[in-house]
């Protein structure tokens, strides 16, 4: 596929409601870049705000120790916590706010999930960007560690990972709802089908 198609692809891929586009944008047995775009018809500062502030309204919960998305917040200042309640008075540290820009940037900290027990470093940088029709997503997941089998071996599920979890951002800020918005039907028609 000539660049010029994949860049046309993925500018269509991102038309669609509910589509964030992701990639592996690299790996070693060390470690790995994930990437994900997605385009939010909404204000970069709805954006942000949605983000940060409703994060416990998209996120999947199915990505939670709790099995409820409503136990996370995100503490928007510097060493911030990205964290999660957990029943009996437990709670998981997911991510630390390393730096943001209100309606621009938001750089965490952390491995997420089941990385952390495998003592990975990790770090991801959410850029918002204004255009013509709403707010630019772009999102870099850059993690490394020692893993026997490579690091490497996690890239792809956890760029799928990032990726739903920004679609259902996308979803949200302009649905209301987390979950793909469904597709309408055509309308049956009146006439007969033709002989």
């Amino acid at each position: 596929m000539t660049t010029l198609s994949f860049r046309f692809a993925t500018a269509a891929i991102l038309l669609i409601p509910g589509w964030a586009f992701g990639e592996v944008a690299d790996s070693s047995t060390g470690g790995f870049t994930v990437k994900t775009s997605v385009m939010i018809h909404a204000s970069p500062d709805t954006v942000y705000r949605r983000l940060v502030r409703n994060v416990g309204d998209w996120w999947n919960p199915q990505h939670t120790f709790s099995g409820d998305a409503r136990n996370l917040t995100i503490d928007e200042k510097p060493m911030g916590c990205f964290c999660e309640t957990l029943p009996g008075q437990g709670a998981v540290r997911h991510m630390e706010v390393l730096r943001f820009v209100q309606g621009k940037t938001l750089v965490l900290s952390g491995a997420l999930g089941p990385l952390q027990p495998l003592a990975a470093a990790a770090t991801m940088t959410i850029q918002l960007s204004p255009g013509d029709t709403g707010t630019t997503v772009e999102v870099t997941y850059a993690v490394a560690g020692y893993l026997t089998q490579g690091m490497n071996t996690w890239a792809a599920p956890v760029d799928s990972v990032i990726t739903e979890q920004f679609a259902r951002l996308k979803n949200y800020v302009e649905h209301g709802t987390p979950a793909a918005p469904l597709k309408t039907p055509p309308a049956p028609t009146s006439e007969p089908p033709a002989k």
